[in-house]
């Protein structure tokens, strides 16, 4: 029997993607951003889909509006909004931003599920001295649960992606639960190693370099694929897809292309002329993507990386593959929130590895 899972801020469905492919039935996803959730419905079509502001949306109004009951849930999981624990946000304690993890304990605690997986920016732990991880812990335990936490990064996890999240997972079980072991290395930590079979970090170009290579035409939303898979990753992105989706080059000035093409492979706005350097004056602002390396963090902007050949910005689908999105995972929308929905979502590989892990411990 496959254990059901109710998503909370569910986004895309990242999360779900990924652990659905551990063995988890996708029953529910909820989340505020309607773009998102028409997502989530399409790649989730047997699982119920709501828009719904879960600051507002009590259990008890769920539970009595779909017939859900204390247990109905074997796991619950999610990633409330971070914007006020973020690094690169405000830091007040108070932000009513930061006290919408309340609500998913708040979930837990009426469900009752065997175990939950909350995520969220690394910079959560430390934040504070510690406090806000402390609270989050300390509720979580209050109400049965046995709480175990890691910043994981993806590109650890077969994920073409250095990405680092923080997730928090409670089980009712005595034992602590278990995070999985790195799968994947950089070159200097195989060389060398005397600990079985290691497998190499996915890099940019075994990632994206399958597809067709937009130069200044838009693209389309569906096409087809102009060369064949070249490696195991791209074999895995395009199981069960025969088209590429969600595809399309962003459309940038004449100058804007001509400042990109000053950008080498692997540089930043550090390499421009000083004249155009006051364009963008913070680091991660015009870089160049390295194709012999994991990508950089995905956000939300998708302006702040340019294609490692091609002076543009990867389009959503670029985007989505390093995230480790597979092709069939179709993106709704306007092209904005697309990426938004990419940049937001947890990578389905590093899901799936936790999801594995989990399935042991249910």
């Amino acid at each position: 029997m496959n254990h059901r899972l109710l998503d909370l801020f569910c986004g895309a469905g990242g999360l779900s993607s990924g652990l659905e492919m551990a063995g988890f039935e996708v029953a529910a996803g909820i989340d505020i951003d309607s773009n998102s959730v028409q997502t989530f419905k399409f790649n989730f079509p047997k699982a119920i889909s709501l828009v719904r502001d879960l600051g507002y949306y009590h259990p008890m109004t769920f539970s009595k509006e779909f017939g859900f009951q204390e247990e109905n849930f074997d796991v619950i999981v999610g990633g409330p909004p971070c914007q006020g624990f973020s690094v690169s946000g405000p830091r007040n304690f108070d932000d009513a931003r930061n006290k919408l993890y309340l609500e998913f304990i708040k979930y837990v605690e009426f469900f009752k599920p065997k175990a939950f997986i909350a995520e969220n920016v690394p910079g959560l732990v430390g934040l504070y001295g510690g406090r806000v991880k402390g609270r989050v812990i300390e509720a979580f335990e209050s109400i049965g649960y046995n709480v175990s936490y890691r910043v994981l990064l993806a590109s650890d996890y077969g994920v073409p992606q250095d990405r680092k999240r923080v997730f928090f997972v409670g089980t009712k079980s005595k034992r602590m639960f278990k995070f999985p072991n790195p799968t994947h290395f950089d070159t200097d930590q195989m060389l060398g190693s005397l600990m079985g079979k290691r497998l190499r970090k996915v890099i940019v170009a075994e990632a994206i370099d399958d597809l067709p290579l937009l130069q200044n035409e838009l693209g389309h939303e569906e096409a087809d694929y102009t060369h064949p898979p070249s490696n195991s990753y791209q074999v895995y992105c395009r199981e069960g897809s025969a088209k590429v989706y969600n595809h399309m080059a962003v459309r940038h000035t004449e100058q804007t292309r001509k400042i990109i093409a000053l950008v080498p492979e692997g540089g930043n706005y550090k390499l421009l002329p000083p004249e155009l350097q006051d364009t963008r004056r913070f680091h991660i602002a015009w870089t160049r993507i390295d194709s012999k390396k994991p990508a950089p963090t995905v956000d939300t902007g998708h302006r702040h990386h340019f294609h490692p050949w091609v002076n543009r910005v990867p389009t959503v689908r670029e985007n989505a593959r390093f995230q480790s999105f597979q092709d069939r995972f179709v993106f709704q929308g306007p092209k904005t929130s697309q990426y938004k929905q990419v940049g937001n979502a947890v990578p389905p590989l590093l899901a799936k590895a936790i999801g594995k892990e989990l399935m042991k411990a249910l």
